[in-house]
């Protein structure tokens, strides 16, 4: 699904895709977002963290390398990885297992909840907290039914329970710089996600 055409169809915009200033101003509005600084880190770090909004869900179909090493600690050695390689689900289930309020490997809670939505996210205990935030026990019981439906209230809450508007007050690199170690836990895509926060203000300024 393009993310932003449905956006825009839903909005009475032109749905063309392209996020441009009258995109920006109503997702300002709908979302609630207080200011053009916060619209244009709102805006920004989901740009990037859902390529361009075209994905909704984490891709974890990894090689036994990749295995290696972006989960090293579930897979010490090139035997265990082998054993897991492209096998999504399996991998979700022992990598995200006994944490997050998830059960063992063998309950299947690391694949139910493994990311979704605009902002990922993760974990039984996460995806429980959200259900009760928009409501809908669906989120917990049958989360790929509501992917589209909840894509962008994902971010609102993720921002809200973490604090992250209290970050989006001005926008520099040391604010992008901070917001994208509180999203990412690292500085992964560091300069993209400031290249479009900026684009993003700079619309939103346009006169």
């Amino acid at each position: 699904m393009n993310y932003i055409k449905e956006f825009q169809k839903n909005n009475s915009l032109v749905s063309d895709g392209i996020i441009g200033q009258k995109t920006l101003l109503k997702m300002k509005e709908v979302f609630n977002l207080r200011s053009d600084e916060t619209t244009a880190h709102f805006v920004g770090q989901l740009y990037h963290e859902t390529a361009g909004f075209k994905y909704d869900r984490e891709n974890l179909n990894y090689s036994a390398k990749g295995l290696r090493r972006t989960f090293s600690k579930y897979f010490p050695t090139e035997e265990i990885a082998n054993k897991y390689a492209r096998k999504p689900e399996k991998i979700a289930n022992k990598v995200y297992a006994n944490r997050m309020d998830n059960g063992t490997e063998s309950s299947g809670d690391g694949w139910k909840f493994r990311g979704r939505f605009s902002i990922q996210i993760t974990g039984k205990r996460n995806y429980y907290l959200f259900s009760k935030f928009v409501n809908d026990a669906e989120v917990i019981n049958n989360p790929d039914s509501v992917i589209s439906k909840y894509y962008w209230h994902a971010a609102v809450f993720f921002f809200t329970i973490n604090n992250l508007f209290s970050i989006t007050k001005t926008v520099d690199y040391s604010s992008i710089k901070k917001l994208t170690r509180r999203i990412n836990g690292g500085y992964n895509g560091l300069q993209h996600r400031y290249d479009m926060t900026i684009k993003f203000y700079k619309l939103l300024k346009k006169k």
